[in-house]
């Protein structure tokens, strides 16, 4: 009976400290939260909320600028296509339909659908002077120019875009009669390919407008972020020796020895040899 009674006597105590802890503990968050934020604190929050939103922001727009600009771009560069316009006259033009006849198109609207109805558009060019290579279906005039007899006529690399830059209809009505004469620019990797525009500059400008920027400020961004909220002071901390593995693992043990079963069973004993010396009889122990 006096274990038992002494046993809820040291329970009463611990219950008596938690309770009392939780109070102080709730007392301080309450504390903490009326704290009205100073005004670095809030440079700093809107600051990195603003960096963060700017960082997403540029990171989520490549994922559309690159297929949309930068690529075509990329395309027109690699295709190396004449400055200088020549004359172009329509031969042919075929509209089809079927998801297998239309593997290309010469003008589309819309680069990720499926087309099952397309028209096929084929020029003749003659080059401004003589070039190595030729194409299928090209000869030689008097001037030492090469003919292309049947080439393929595009709206851009790609042969599809979007409104209102890319109007299919205008495109075929302006470009697609046979006899049809017009500006166009030939590509000195492959003669078979044609384009209505070409400008140079234009495809380094949109390399730069919608993948250089985007992706620099992403990354400075991403930079400041790391600097702001990362530890980044290694050099001022390197010359403090670190804690012993020995040390660790002793002060480890004995955060754990507060709580083992032998020190709550002297704890224990005390607090019954206590009780019985306030009754005056012998503990037993």
């Amino acid at each position: 009976m006096r274990s038992a009674s002494s046993e809820l006597l040291l329970d009463t105590k611990q219950q008596q400290l938690r309770k009392k802890k939780l109070l102080e503990l709730a007392a301080a968050k309450k504390q903490k939260r009326g704290t009205p934020r100073t005004l670095r604190e809030k440079v700093w929050f809107y600051s990195t909320l603003s960096f963060a939103m700017i960082a997403v922001g540029s990171g989520s727009a490549l994922l559309f600028l690159v297929p949309l600009y930068v690529d075509p771009a990329v395309s027109t560069l690699l295709a190396d296509f004449v400055p200088e316009p020549v004359q172009c006259t329509t031969v042919r033009r075929e509209q089809l339909t079927g998801l297998y006849n239309c593997t290309w198109s010469s003008c589309r609207e819309g680069c990720t659908s499926d087309v099952y109805n397309c028209n096929h558009i084929y020029v003749e060019y003659r080059t401004a002077g003589g070039g190595a290579g030729g194409a299928a279906g090209a000869g030689a005039d008097a001037t030492g120019g090469l003919i292309v007899s049947e080439a393929v006529l595009l709206v851009n690399i790609k042969g599809c875009g979007y409104p209102p830059a890319v109007a299919c209809s205008n495109f075929t009505k302006a470009y697609g009669s046979v006899g049809a004469t017009f500006p166009c620019h030939y590509s000195r990797q492959n003669r078979t390919l044609v384009v209505i525009d070409y400008d140079k500059r234009q495809q380094y400008a949109d390399i730069v407008h919608y993948f250089a920027v985007p992706f620099t400020i992403c990354i400075v961004t991403s930079i400041v972020l790391c600097v702001m909220h990362c530890d980044c002071q290694t050099a001022a901390v390197a010359g403090q020796p670190e804690p012993s593995r020995s040390s660790a693992g002793h002060s480890h043990t004995e955060g754990y020895s507060d709580h083992s079963i032998s020190t709550r069973v002297e704890r224990l004993d005390e607090a019954i040899m206590e009780a019985s010396r306030e009754l005056g009889e012998p503990s037993g122990l």
